[in-house]
């Protein structure tokens, strides 16, 4: 039932020749037949021979558990095989994470002594300030991810919608950075490893999507990182010679 109801979107999205086998990445036709009568048959892929998405047929709650896992297949068929278009969403909400842990760790470090109101107020841009430089920290560090891999395989960046492709998978695989929130909430003695965990993880994820976006080995995405995160580190120092609390 849950198959027939995603018939529609498929179709469409087959017309646009966007279906990949999750297991070769190789372009497929169709992720199923259908011989009406709830008669439905999953496509062999014809490179590999076997089935082009398994994944079509398994709970979202299990999909998720073998993303968080890093399958490439998984990642395959959640950028290829699916459409979904909430990486706008979730990249804005894992910024506000991101700002709230930042100004929550400077309120804590702060003593002000101005009026209630003045205190109010300089929190409340605290926030916005956190969250516009959290915000320039993750721009930088995908711009130096695309300058990477844009000088050393132009070949994979030819268009725009390689692009856009690229940057969908970054912030979806970013969503390790709502964990942000619950580390900070259930606060113990080991909440700065937690964070650090999550941070590895967030790059681990990173690292997973520019690969099985662009099919490459596992050398260049980590390359591709390495060089954003010193552009992005490089942002961070000048905010500190600004004299700025990151």
């Amino acid at each position: 039932e849950a198959l027939t109801g995603r018939g529609v979107l498929w179709r469409a999205m087959a017309e646009l020749g966007a279906y990949h086998c999750i297991e070769c990445n190789r372009e497929a036709a169709e992720l199923y037949r259908d011989y009406q009568r709830g008669v439905l048959r999953i496509s062999i892929c014809k490179s590999c021979q076997k089935p082009v998405d398994k994944y079509i047929e398994y709970d979202p709650v299990i999909i998720l558990i073998n993303a968080i896992l890093c399958k490439a297949q998984a990642y395959r068929h959640i950028l290829f095989n699916t459409k979904i278009n909430i990486h706008g969403k979730l990249c804005i909400f894992c910024l506000l994470c991101e700002a709230y842990l930042r100004w929550l760790q400077l309120q804590d470090s702060s003593q002000n002594t101005e009026p209630d109101d003045l205190i109010r107020y300089a929190r409340e841009w605290d926030f916005y300030r956190m969250f516009g430089i959290a915000s320039l920290e993750q721009t930088s560090f995908l711009v130096g991810i695309f300058i990477t891999l844009w000088w050393m395989r132009p070949e994979m960046l030819r268009t725009k919608s390689d692009f856009i492709l690229l940057l969908k998978a970054l912030l979806l695989s970013s969503y390790g950075k709502l964990l942000l929130i619950p580390a900070v909430i259930w606060e113990h003695d080991y909440t700065p490893l937690c964070l650090a965990f999550i941070k590895v993880f967030v790059l681990i994820s990173n690292s997973q999507a520019i690969r099985v976006t662009l099919n490459l080995n596992r050398m260049l995405p980590w390359l591709a990182i390495f060089f954003g995160l010193i552009l992005e580190n490089g942002v961070v120092c000048l905010f500190q010679k600004m004299g700025w609390d990151v």
